[in-house]
């Protein structure tokens, strides 16, 4: 992969790794789901008039809105709203490398190679070590519906291969145009109408930067330049990318939140992290020992 687009995915990284710290501060505010349907609304409205729609199948456009925007965000930011820490979050949500070179393998045929299964299968173990002490407790739904979050994003991503190489802006900002009614009636239905009413009403302007920064560096910025790099490229050379996303996350979080993991956490989080790097640096410490 060319210097520029590696610079371009660190950049990406680093914009959804601090993104954590802002969800974990807007759903302090807001309900998560209506916090979530603004995000895709802003992204979408009004950028939607002066876009022309891609130039591929509407049924990629649709799918991606739902799995990205839908099933991948509405989880997490119910899960943040849960308890689910950010730091935590933006390290588990990275079992989407794995989840993506997995679905790849089966619907497009990419076979991965050693180094990736060797790299799934560490990453998993991280994910157990997280999970374990999570499930007898409050913590496991927050978790496990992270983890599905991660699986939906991967899904997300072979839906952008799948739409081919298209204009990724209008992708994105057409795509956006899914979420916001279905996360908007989740909420109505989970959180009432008199929350989500309150919620408008009384917006603040940490809020309104809140959204305004999931909305456009987050999602129409950060998701544009990562689907034009997956249209160019493997899957399992685009997604271990996101080994910095944790790296900005846990940093963001500490400094801004003040979280700090527990031991088995951050044992589990350098596992997958172990895990992610093998997939990055595998092929050539495989090769040193031929």
């Amino acid at each position: 992969m060319p210097l520029s687009h590696s610079l371009a995915a660190l950049l990406v990284t680093a914009i959804w790794g601090l993104s954590f710290v802002v969800i974990k501060l807007g759903v302090g505010t807001m309900p998560p789901l209506l916090l979530a349907a603004l995000r895709f609304l802003f992204a979408a409205l009004p950028a939607v008039i002066f876009i022309a729609r891609p130039k591929t199948d509407w049924r990629h456009v649709v799918a991606y809105g739902f799995f990205l925007g839908v099933a991948q965000f509405g989880l997490l930011f119910a899960a943040l709203g849960l308890g689910m820490p950010a730091s935590l979050a933006s390290v588990v949500m990275q079992a989407q490398v794995f989840f993506t070179i997995l679905f790849a393998a089966v619907v497009m045929g990419e076979r991965p190679g050693p180094h990736q299964v060797i790299g799934g299968l560490v990453a998993s173990f991280g994910l157990v070590l997280i999970a374990w002490p999570r499930m007898t407790g409050g913590g496991a739904i927050p978790f496990l519906m992270t983890v599905v979050a991660a699986a939906s994003w991967g899904v997300a991503n072979i839906v952008s291969k799948k739409a081919g190489r298209v204009d990724m802006l209008g992708f994105i900002v057409w795509s956006s145009l899914v979420a916001p009614l279905p996360l908007l009636g989740l909420s109505l239905w989970l959180d009432g109408p008199t929350a989500v009413w309150t919620a408008l009403t009384q917006i603040d302007g940490g809020t309104l930067l809140a959204v305004a920064y999931l909305a456009y560096p987050t999602t129409i910025f950060a998701f544009g330049i990562w689907a034009y790099l997956l249209s160019r490229h493997p899957a399992a050379t685009v997604t271990p990318f996101a080994l910095f996303v944790p790296v900005a996350g846990i940093l963001g979080s500490a400094l801004i939140l003040g979280e700090a993991m527990h031991p088995i956490e951050a044992v589990g989080g350098a596992v997958i992290v172990l895990g992610l790097a093998f997939n990055i640096f595998g092929p050539r410490l495989m090769r040193r020992m031929v």
